[in-house]
């Protein structure tokens, strides 16, 4: 039982017309609606040979697909009694192929469709191949779109299906999608399922399961359905529930009709007569074609179309030069562009850093900077002795701070050396040390003759004065028996 949910074909045979089948469309739950119509050809006029046709159910002139199969023709085996007692020649018996071809329509396509026979342990199966890309690839030449051909290459990607029949004892079938062949390459894939065929009482019907159609890479999706119509129906009529006769074999002994066509490309059938179909008609001559042009024409024709392409080879050409020279000299300008930037902006820096410097030697001078900077040869010598004698003044003050008046003769040079034969100095036995009993060597006494507090006598009292001194050795003695008798 199929799903009223998928997109369902089925089968409805009349009895005004038994060699016409009217197929009707539903789709989730809808009413019937006619789609198709499968016409046979009248056993007259097709004798020897089996064809079915798909045709419009609203427009019985456009036909989408076909099908025809020629049996070959075998006499049965008989004993030589029988040959003795039969006055006539036994009738030749039609041997059903293990394959025939689906001729598809607009665009042009034969797709073979082949048994391959089962075992003890599996069921038979027929298989085809639909290609990925069907239709033609636009050109701008007009000799492609005149005289292009639509054959698809054996080296083009192919999708493989296979009718399984599901049963010994039914007539149900799955179609299945298996893999992909590539350059006549097969690559096996898992099973999916595109298709079922049941057949009901009340009538067979296709089934296209749509949850899996969204995997199949087939452009042409209605050559597809219509492969999958007819293979269907000639699989069953030639295997499964043979019809009476579906060979049209006339009479006993009847041969093959003369000049039957053996390809299986249709001819076109006279619009007048829809219930023909063009595969069956042996006869009928093919439909004439205007007279060839001429070889200078023709080569004027070419001459013309290859002086255009080359024209519009230059173009294209000439177009990618200047969009490369465009493009270059937009990298350039954005080049220099950026190194004006990076220009303008050192030089925004150098005069913030300018500016900064002016400001700085403003506020403090160059007086402030350390060390002093030198005056240079240029300078006159009046500016030198006033920033000599700013830095005396300000030695002075320091000194008067920490040592108090300032001497005098501080600034006049050592005396020499006194020679060694004239014995000791005067200074060199006040600047000996003197040892008091337990007491530490005293500092150097100030105001001597050399040293820091070399100066006059007033210096000298006041540098006393500052340290403590100026006592007497008998004070002194008198301090020091008063320490010691506390003490000890």
């Amino acid at each position: 039982m199929l799903d009223d949910s998928f997109p369902t074909y089925r089968l409805a045979s009349t009895k005004e017309d038994p060699l016409q089948t009217t197929l009707f469309y539903t789709y989730n739950g809808s009413d019937p609606s006619r789609a198709y119509t499968l016409q046979r050809p009248a056993p007259s006029s097709s004798a020897n040979q089996y064809a079915v046709a798909l045709f419009d159910a609203q427009h019985q002139s456009v036909i989408y697909g076909e099908v025809l199969v020629k049996p070959e023709m075998q006499q049965p085996s008989l004993s030589a009694a029988e040959l003795r007692n039969q006055s006539g020649s036994p009738p030749n018996v039609p041997i059903t192929p293990d394959s025939f071809s689906v001729l598809l329509y607009n665009p042009d396509q034969s797709i073979a469709v082949n048994r391959n026979a089962g075992g003890w342990n599996r069921t038979d199966s027929w298989g085809f191949e639909i290609p990925e890309r069907t239709f033609k690839l636009p050109s701008a030449s007009k000799l492609d779109q005149e005289t292009g051909s639509n054959e698809v290459s054996d080296l083009s990607p192919k999708i493989l299906f296979h009718w399984k029949r599901d049963g010994r004892l039914n007539k149900d079938m799955t179609c299945y999608m298996s893999g992909k062949s590539v350059g006549g390459k097969k690559s096996k894939e898992p099973d999916i399922t595109v298709a079922m065929y049941r057949s009901e009482k009340q009538g067979d019907a296709l089934s296209i399961y749509e949850p899996n159609m969204a995997r199949v890479e087939v452009e042409d999706r209605k050559g597809l359905e219509v492969v999958l119509l007819l293979s269907a129906v000639v699989v069953r009529d030639l295997h499964f529930a043979p019809r009476q006769n579906p060979f049209n074999i006339a009479s006993v002994g009847m041969a093959p009709a003369a000049g039957a066509r053996r390809g299986s490309r249709p001819l076109a059938p006279p619009p007048s007569d829809p219930t023909l179909v063009s595969g069956a008609l042996g006869n009928v001559p093919p439909p004439a074609r205007p007279p060839p042009n001429s070889s200078a024409a023709k080569q004027a024709e070419i001459a013309a179309e290859t002086r255009r392409l080359q024209a519009m080879v230059a173009e294209e050409e000439r177009q990618r030069r200047e969009r490369l020279v465009r493009q270059e000299e937009e990298q350039t300008r954005r080049m220099l562009q950026r190194e004006q930037e990076e220009e303008a902006q050192r030089r925004r820096r150098q005069a913030e850093v300018d500016a900064e410097t002016e400001r700085l030697r403003r506020e403090y001078g160059v007086q402030g900077q350390w060390p002093p900077p030198q005056p240079s040869s240029s300078q006159r010598p009046s500016e030198a002795t006033n920033a000599g004698a700013t830095m005396s003044g300000a030695l002075g003050a320091l000194g008067t701070r920490l040592y108090g008046p300032p001497v005098v003769n501080n600034l006049q040079p050592p005396p020499p050396p006194r020679p060694s034969s004239a014995g000791p100095g005067p200074s060199t036995q006040a600047q000996q040390p003197q040892r008091n009993g337990r007491n530490k060597l005293s500092p150097p006494v100030p105001g001597g003759s050399s040293g820091p507090y070399a100066g006059p006598s007033g210096a000298r009292a006041s540098a006393l004065s500052f340290f403590g001194g100026g006592k007497s050795d008998e004070e002194k003695r008198k301090k020091m028996k008063k320490k010691q008798s506390v003490h000890f």
